[in-house]
């Protein structure tokens, strides 16, 4: 594992690349070159020496850098690449992170070589972005100042495109990341790796997975059946359909296999899987914020009657339960708001504001017939200002081990409370449907970590 822990936790940054060379098709090019560099300066802690093969941005040959760095970033046309991987690993170089694609499998065959000859590690090649560590703002991206913040959501991804789409959504979102690995064709660090490596890292609370196949199965089952019991694992898999998987073959050179056999797998493995990219990180928010959730009876508190109904259908559709609270829950409720059913969903009425929310939903919390809740909060057509959000965060960290989620339903009156809840313990959802699905995992997640 030294290996793998050397590409996110090095000390010594060596950058290789070309202030000329520009492949008419393919990532190869000053820009990325310049991109890589400015964000490692930027973001780094450690040392980054530059290796600039035309010598014009940095040093022109490994053997006059002043000390051996850990850790090469390579980023040149794919027969450069194999020779500079080489020159590396004869140096004692522990891990390479190839970022260009374009290899042809004798490339990748000369690549396994010099791992196996040298031990040298390898990520790659077509890793597109490579890796990135919040922790110690290792960042190979070329996008310039894209960092997202310190978090303890990690993420996989054997598609550059699928990566960048969620490093795009943690940034907008300002959503908490440890780590980030673009893995592309995976000639040696492979999926079974990295969840190994994520597994143990303490700063890591939950593992996104976006693959399009695995080479390995058993070790695959058998390395997550393991981490799960300690963290949950959420993947979402490409190439599902035979078209795709064949795409998915030549795109990643992945061995794809059959959507009924990774759907087995998963289930064995006790991972879950999403549907959808959204899915995936809505998932991850909340498994990064709330704990599992230890039964199906889900209570619906909400300003609003539609919407709540709708949270209800939701919760069937979803095999979980709509919580029976007890009659003195019921009571203590209808006794302090004449005007509220306490039939659950339970609806406050449109004028309910900061005060309301807090003793409702503290009432519900405490019910022994309630293993967790999702709070509606509109604010147009209704009294509630962004403000009253508060009270849900300081009502949820006196229950915390029963799951809340918030939904202030649609775009304005989501990005309004969101201001006030998404760097809070509260994860955030703009309809009903989605904040039910993820209580759906945590419910699914609670059974596994039994189970296993």
């Amino acid at each position: 594992m030294s290996g793998v822990k050397t590409v996110f936790e090095p000390q010594k940054v060596v950058l290789i690349g070309s202030s000329k060379i520009r492949e008419k098709v393919g990532m190869a090019s000053p820009q990325l070159f310049k991109s890589v560099i400015y964000n490692m300066k930027k973001f780094f802690g450690g040392k980054t020496y530059v290796l600039d093969v035309n010598g014009k941005a940095g040093y022109k040959k490994l053997s006059k850098l002043p000390e051996i760095p850990e850790l090469a970033v390579i980023m040149l046309p794919s027969k450069q690449s194999v020779e500079q991987a080489e020159k590396c690993a004869k140096m004692s170089v522990k891990a390479l992170v190839i970022i260009t694609g374009g290899f042809r499998d004798e490339q990748r065959q000369q690549l396994l070589k010099i791992k196996e000859e040298y031990g040298t590690r390898i990520l790659g090649p077509n890793t597109i972005m490579g890796v990135i560590n919040t922790a110690n703002g290792l960042n190979t991206t070329f996008e310039r100042n894209v960092m997202p913040k310190k978090g303890n959501i990690a993420v996989i991804s054997q598609s550059g495109g699928v990566g960048a789409c969620l490093l795009d959504w943690a940034c907008f979102y300002n959503v908490g990341i440890s780590k980030f690995a673009f893995v592309g064709d995976k000639i040696d660090i492979d999926d079974v790796d990295l969840l190994r490596y994520f597994g143990n890292d303490r700063r890591t609370k939950v593992i996104c997975l976006y693959m399009e196949g695995v080479k390995e199965g058993r070790k695959f089952i058998e390395e997550t059946r393991k981490i799960v019991k300690k963290k949950p694992i959420l993947a979402l898999k490409g190439g599902t359909t035979r078209e795709s998987a064949k795409r998915a073959k030549s795109h990643t050179a992945s061995i794809a296999g059959s959507d009924e056999i990774f759907d087995a797998a998963f289930k064995k493995a006790g991972i879950i899987r999403v549907k959808d990219i959204e899915e995936l990180m809505n998932a991850a928010i909340a498994f990064s914020k709330q704990p599992p959730m230890r039964g199906d009876n889900v209570a619906v508190i909400s300003n609003v009657g539609g919407p709540a109904i709708l949270a209800a259908d939701a919760v069937a559709r979803n095999n979980l339960k709509l919580a029976a609270l007890s009659e003195k829950t019921k009571k203590r409720i209808q006794s302090l708001y004449p005007g509220v059913d306490a039939t659950n969903p339970i609806d406050m009425i449109a004028d309910a504001r900061a005060e309301r929310y807090s003793k409702v939903l503290g009432l519900v919390l405490a019910d022994k017939n309630v293993d967790g809740a999702l709070v509606i909060n509109m604010l147009k057509s209704c009294f509630f200002e962004p403000e009253d959000a508060e009270v849900i965060k300081k009502v949820a960290a006196r229950y915390p081990n029963k799951p809340v989620v918030d939904v202030p339903a649609g775009g304005e009156d989501f990005t309004l409370v969101y201001e006030v809840l998404g760097d809070t313990s509260i994860p955030l959802y703009n309809l009903p449907e989605k904040a039910v699905k993820v209580l759906k995992f945590l419910r699914i997640y609670a059974k596994i970590a039994e189970k296993h």
